[in-house]
């Protein structure tokens, strides 16, 4: 059994740091082999390829665009009358794929495979403000559905996969549109895209339904991206909480899990001091051999 594979969320790890380029050299310097980016369009590309090669990082994840922040606005992909807004969105992270251009420009010589992006979080966004959710669900779900389909063609053409992210209701955000495993795993099956996946954050799904290791072996074929924070205070796995994770990192493995397992945690100190955890588990494990 291989060990798991380990990316830096850099837009919560090492909030010690100014900037997203130090993040990602920081996320390098402390042995991971990956990065996930939330949202990177204020960012300069070059700048953020420049860091991501020193580092020797591969750029596994980012989000669509949230939409308008000051409107309440988290995501697009299933509100309604917001479809054009989605898809514009889709097509400014798509363009984020094509950083190799960009580091060519900076004079670096880099093989496309090293920067390309790997899969894009497809964020479903919040019911409107003053809707009730139970009456907009259907009308919400015709309106992902049809923009999911967009989105797996605009996606398959450039070999990304596109995620689905169940979002806890339960404290993290009441309003979000999609807040299950299973309703996510639903939209999947109706959509019928293989490019199209879940993204398990662990942390959701411990707060909306729990019952971690059944779900886990039901939705793992459909999952291409895990995420990890312990409950309730996300902050590290090895933190005080409800979650067992020498036991889950072991069920994913023994599951035959080969993604990776993103780091989504707030560090409850120094970033670099809070991976003690890591540490262990690599020195336990061992690390993944280069394309594993």
């Amino acid at each position: 059994m291989a060990p798991l594979r380990f990316s830096a969320n850099v837009s919560w790890l090492f909030p010690e740091l100014p900037g997203l380029p130090a993040r990602l050299r920081a996320a390098g310097s402390s042995g991971f082999e990956a990065a996930e980016v939330a949202w990177p369009y204020s960012e300069s590309p070059e700048a953020l390829a420049r860091a991501a090669r020193e580092a020797g990082l591969r750029l596994v994840l980012i989000n669509t665009p949230p939409g308008d922040r000051e409107k309440g606005e988290m995501g697009l992909g299933a509100v309604p009358g917001r479809q054009a807004a989605f898809r514009e969105g889709l097509e400014q992270a798509v363009l984020k794929e094509h950083w190799e251009d960009a580091v060519a420009r900076e004079g670096f010589v880099c093989s496309a495979e090293f920067l390309r992006l790997e899969m894009i979080h497809l964020m479903a966004g919040r019911v409107p403000q003053g809707a009730d959710q139970a009456a907009v669900r259907s009308e919400m779900e015709t309106v992902f559905l049809e923009n999911l389909r967009h989105a797996a063609g605009v996606l398959a053409q450039e070999s990304l996969v596109g995620l689905l992210e169940p979002i806890n209701t339960r404290s993290t955000d009441p309003q979000y549109f999609l807040d299950t495993p299973q309703q996510a795993a639903a939209i999947l099956q109706k959509v019928g895209r293989p490019n199209l996946q879940l993204q398990m954050d662990i942390f959701h799904w411990q707060i909306m339904d729990g019952n971690l290791t059944g779900n886990i072996r039901e939705f793992l074929p459909l999952v291409g991206h895990v995420q990890v924070a312990q409950v309730p205070g996300r902050g590290e796995p090895d933190s005080p909480g409800e979650l067992n994770f020498p036991y889950l990192f072991q069920l994913l493995e023994d599951e035959g899990y080969k993604g990776f397992v993103g780091c989504e945690y707030q560090p409850q100190g120094d970033t670099a001091e809070g991976l003690n955890w890591l540490r262990s588990y690599w020195d336990r494990r061992g690390r993944p051999q280069a394309g594993q």
